[in-house]
């Protein structure tokens, strides 16, 4: 039993493992678009929940360190004003943010964003964890997001899952969360919203 189980999850495994899409911007692409927003430095965890079903739809991770960026693990989400290397967007600009947030928000899902101020040092390590971690298979948002906010000072509390629902809860619980939900009745097909060639 405990045999087919455990070949069971290393099936499902690599199938996820198959949809990674590995991309590597350019060092000066990623130059050219650095930011860092002003203030303290901040991780916010981005749940895309379904209106219907309640069930999490995508994890994201933004991250406001030395500069802002976003983790955003087998994702569909892009813009030639924010180069990715392998899931990991730079350039996040307010506007950037914003856009990203538009995207996944529509008439079926809305958006939850959850804020965290931490240090300098907890935000540099969560973007040396996520630049090393490489592109997530698909199905691994929730599992790669959570593997990362587990190794960091202060969110070793954060439970390693598959589902974006139970990282967001768990995330919650951390002192000093602030919560904001943003809804939207947008057309289901988002298509429009990303660039076009």
């Amino acid at each position: 039993m405990l045999r087919r189980a455990l070949l069971s999850l290393a099936l499902l495994l690599g199938l996820a493992a198959c949809g990674a899409e590995p991309i590597w911007s350019e060092q000066h692409e990623i130059d050219r678009v650095a930011f860092s927003a002003p203030g303290p430095a901040k991780l916010t965890l981005i749940t895309v929940i379904n209106n219907r079903s309640g069930a999490g739809g995508h994890t994201g991770l933004l991250i406001n360190g030395p500069q802002r960026v976003i983790w955003d693990p087998a994702g569909t989400w892009w813009s030639p004003n924010a180069p990715e290397r392998n899931d990991l967007h730079y350039g996040m600009t307010d506007r950037m943010v914003d856009v990203y947030v538009d995207y996944h928000t529509r008439e079926t899902y809305h958006t939850v964003l959850q804020e965290i101020t931490v240090s300098t040092e907890v935000a540099s390590q969560a973007i040396a964890l996520a630049a090393n971690f490489g592109a997530a298979g698909k199905t691994q948002c929730s599992f790669s997001t959570s593997q990362i906010l587990s190794q960091l000072p202060g969110f070793e509390s954060i439970p390693v899952s598959y589902f974006p629902t139970k990282t967001m809860a768990a995330f919650a619980k951390l002192p000093g969360v602030t919560t904001r939900k943003v809804f939207d009745d947008d057309a289901d097909d988002n298509s429009g919203l990303l660039p076009q060639g």
